[in-house]
């Protein structure tokens, strides 16, 4: 299906190869060099997607990306730059970026990412009409001023790629908002969950990374880990902040580098799976306390979600109840 893309672009080369290469594809695209030549482009036309350069003669990008999410909340923004760093990708997705690529560009990425962003799109404005306004997304319950919070939350962070992590106290409902995430993010993958609190120390490594037969007393085949099984799809890690050190860099090294091995092995095997991650402890105060890894929670914190004490929602109990 074909979409309108708008590319704030100032090297007219790259602008000029990108609308090719879009109008190849059946799409229309519009090329321009600066931020004033998209505000006026976006007073008289809404595009389905804005590519978006960080560095324009007139505006950084991230500005331009404030301007974009208060005006056009809509509107999928994805970012460019030719300086990898990730705590630009980081803020620009706090700010509202659908996604992040970085320069030069390779055309399969390219690609994949805006597939999957006007994807996305589609299906959200599918979901916009077939749900009720304000519905809360599938399995959580409730139409407080709290919750419906949580369903506008849910729907944005869906639409990125970024790493969640979801806080808040037990009962909350941290899994169905991880689970409402994935339903709402078009990954074509499974979801899958992994409570870190609830299997021994030795057994988790496994459960996430897999093992080699003879890898330890008891593996008496070999077997693929969450890591493996959920690629396209979402792990979910519940509890991560029970995690001990030593599998906190482990698991650092997944996020950095996606990659891993099963225990006892020695094959390097790559993840494309979306981590999601959920706590009910202070993970501020734990790095502070020297329990947990400031790189990995920041790594696990792009996106944060926070849900709800159920005694924030005293009208949503008898619906609670109703489905109990």
């Amino acid at each position: 299906m074909s979409a309108t893309i708008l590319i704030v672009e100032d090297d007219t080369a790259l602008s000029g190869m990108l609308e090719l290469h879009f109008e190849e594809q059946g799409h229309q695209a519009i090329g321009v060099g600066d931020a004033v030549g998209a505000r006026r482009r976006l007073s008289r036309e809404s595009p389905d997607l804005v590519l978006l350069d960080q560095h324009l003669p007139d505006t950084p990008g991230l500005e331009l990306l404030d301007w974009l999410h208060h005006r056009h909340p809509d509107l999928s923004v994805v970012m460019m730059t030719g300086q990898p760093d990730l705590e630009l990708t980081i803020e620009a997705m706090q700010r509202g970026a659908r996604d992040f690529i970085h320069k030069p560009l390779r055309e399969s990425e390219l690609d994949r990412i805006v597939t999957q962003v006007l994807d996305q799109r589609r299906r959200a404005s599918r979901i916009k009409g077939t749900e009720p306004p304000g519905a809360p997304p599938r399995g959580l319950i409730g139409r407080s001023r709290a919750m419906l919070q949580v369903s506008k939350e849910i729907a944005l962070v869906a639409d990125s790629q970024a790493r969640v992590l979801i806080t808040g106290e037990s009962g909350t409902g941290k899994e169905l908002a991880a689970r409402a995430i994935h339903d709402h993010s078009g990954r074509k993958g499974p979801f899958l969950a992994v409570n870190c609190a609830a299997i021994v120390e030795n057994l988790l490594e496994s459960e996430l990374f897999g093992h080699q037969k003879g890898a330890f007393t008891g593996a008496t085949t070999s077997r693929p880990g969450k890591f493996e099984m959920a690629a396209e799809g979402t792990l979910f890690l519940d509890e991560v902040g029970e995690l001990d050190l030593s599998l906190q860099a482990k698991l650092l090294r997944v996020l950095q580098e996606g990659s891993f091995e099963r225990v006892g092995g020695s094959q390097t095997l790559t993840t494309t799976a979306r981590v999601l991650a959920a706590t009910n402890r202070n993970l501020e105060a734990e790095v502070a306390a020297g329990r947990f890894r400031q790189d990995l929670l920041y790594r696990l914190k792009v996106l944060a979600l926070q849900m709800p004490p159920l005694r924030e929602r005293d009208e949503d109990l008898p619906l609670l109840v109703a489905g109990l």
